[in-house]
């Protein structure tokens, strides 16, 4: 007996009954659309779990609103989450080079431009990539420049940029509808310009931050003549830090921290009694502490970084003497292993994996003075002074800035932030930590789903999840 069973080939059927003897199925960029149909078509959830996973892990700007679009069609929940979390961490680059961005719906812009999560580092970048999607086909789409423009944060744009690219826009000078959105944009850039606030409390989309993608997260350090066990949080889209109240942790300085697959750890350090090769991490979902394998040796003034999913640890000080050793960590084994022995002993250094270096001590007084090395050309260049001497400060690199906290001006330790932008070669105060310290470790933390537990919250306001639709099935008409 030959049965014909309509809407698939007899390769994907061939595929579906292999799967069922062996548990396993070949997946290919090729055949994953049409088997991910087949086995939804069958309810073989298995497969469709496996087709999921392989097109999660190869998201990339091109694809992922395509990837998207089918999960209207197909169940995979956590495949259409991953999508979307995709989508909006990575807007400026996908409406810069996807195709499929130039093809998307009005409903559909404006539904992914509204959201708080949207990662920008300027909102300058998400007024162009409505220019862009328009500039597509502007017979038809610049009818809806009023709509998008709601959507977009008007007020947190450079008041030049907005009289000079916005208002003055062709698209918005001819539609009648977009003169209250200018105009209500004008009044509340003219009290965040006046007052440092808006007078609508952040109620107003037009001036309510975007929730940051990353986190600076600032841990521990010397503080009022001891080790701290502080943690405070820094959002860059607000300028504010936030102290986060931990329980039960133990204080320690002049450590060594890293961000890796999910977690903070914190390495080796001082608090002055105790030299430590312990090493803990921290779960910033769940909020809880781990103790992890400890280092091969005791090490204060480590030099830490993260290459190709291995944290090193390199030099320092065990107690009685500067160390040349280095060693790296495996999360996957949870081991520390020793590597080739550094040229030198080195104690206070810092480490990059572009091997760049920010003030210090030169043995007399703490330095403002700043060198930047270009791997390129293999040679190193001035760079403007920093606006404050320090030493043993936290450095770190978020949203294309250059963050150094804290440290040790000569006389006090300090709770002075300040950032520099390559772009502009300069300098410029950022928002103080609440906390006086030295000796402070710093790592920047990505994409958290709870980022709202990290931030001051009182600068958004009626924050929902970007876990709800960002495309609605009724504007599609068939799979991509």
């Amino acid at each position: 007996m030959v049965y014909q069973i309509p809407g698939i080939s007899a390769e994907m059927m061939g595929l579906i009954i292999n799967y069922a003897y062996t548990g396993t199925v070949p997946i290919t960029e090729d055949n994953v659309e049409s088997l991910l149909a087949a086995a939804d078509q069958f309810n073989v959830m298995g497969i469709v779990s496996l087709c999921c996973e392989f097109l999660s892990s190869r998201l990339c700007f091109e694809n992922c609103i395509g990837i998207c679009r089918l999960t209207d069609y197909y169940h995979c929940p956590d495949l259409r989450a991953a999508a979307c979390v995709y989508i909006l961490h990575h807007f400026e680059e996908v409406s810069q080079v996807s195709e499929e961005f130039l093809d998307l719906s009005a409903e559909e812009l404006a539904h992914i431009i509204e959201k708080d999560e949207l990662n920008v580092r300027r909102e300058e970048a998400v007024f162009e990539a409505v220019l862009r999607w328009i500039t597509h086909d502007p017979q038809n789409r610049r009818q809806h420049i009023a709509c998008l423009l709601s959507k977009v944060r008007l007020a947190l744009l450079q008041s030049d940029y907005f009289m000079n690219n916005v208002k003055a826009h062709e698209y918005v000078k001819e539609n009648a509808n977009c003169k209250d959105l200018i105009i209500s944009a004008l009044s509340e850039i003219y009290d965040l310009n006046s007052y440092g606030q808006s007078s609508s409390v952040n109620a107003n989309p037009l001036t309510r931050p975007r929730l940051p993608y990353a986190i600076l997260f600032a841990i521990g350090g010397w503080s009022g003549g001891g080790a701290t066990s502080a943690i405070e949080t820094y959002d860059g889209r607000t300028d504010k830090w936030l102290n986060i109240p931990w329980e039960q942790e133990s204080p320690v300085a002049y450590h060594g921290s890293a961000y890796l697959k999910g977690h903070v750890y914190v390495i080796g350090g001082f608090d002055g009694t105790d030299y430590f090769n312990i090493v803990k991490r921290f779960d910033p979902l769940q909020k809880t502490w781990q103790q992890v394998a400890p280092m091969h040796s005791r090490r204060c003034y480590v030099s830490v970084t993260v290459v190709d999913n291995f944290i090193y640890a390199m030099g320092g000080f065990d107690g009685y003497m500067r160390l040349n050793t280095a060693e790296r960590y495996d999360p996957d084994t949870n081991q520390w292993t020793l590597i080739t022995p550094m040229h030198e002993q080195r104690s206070d250094a810092s480490a990059t994996t572009l091997n760049g270096k920010v003030g210090g001590f030169d043995g007399n007084s703490r330095l403002q003075s700043v060198e930047a090395y270009n791997p390129i050309t293999n040679a190193w260049h001035a760079v403007p002074s920093m606006l404050n001497p320090r030493s043993n400060f936290g450095i770190e690199v978020m949203d294309g800035l250059l963050f150094v906290v804290g440290g040790f001006n000569g006389f006090s330790t300090t709770v002075a932030t300040e950032c520099y932008e390559e772009d502009t070669n300069e300098w410029y105060d950022a928002h103080s930590m609440g906390i006086t310290r030295s000796a402070v470790s710093c790592c920047v933390v990505p994409g958290l789903s709870n980022v709202m537990e990290y931030i001051a919250r009182q600068h958004y306001y009626q924050h929902s999840s970007s876990m709800d639709i960002l495309f609605s099935s009724s504007t599609r008409s068939s799979p991509l």
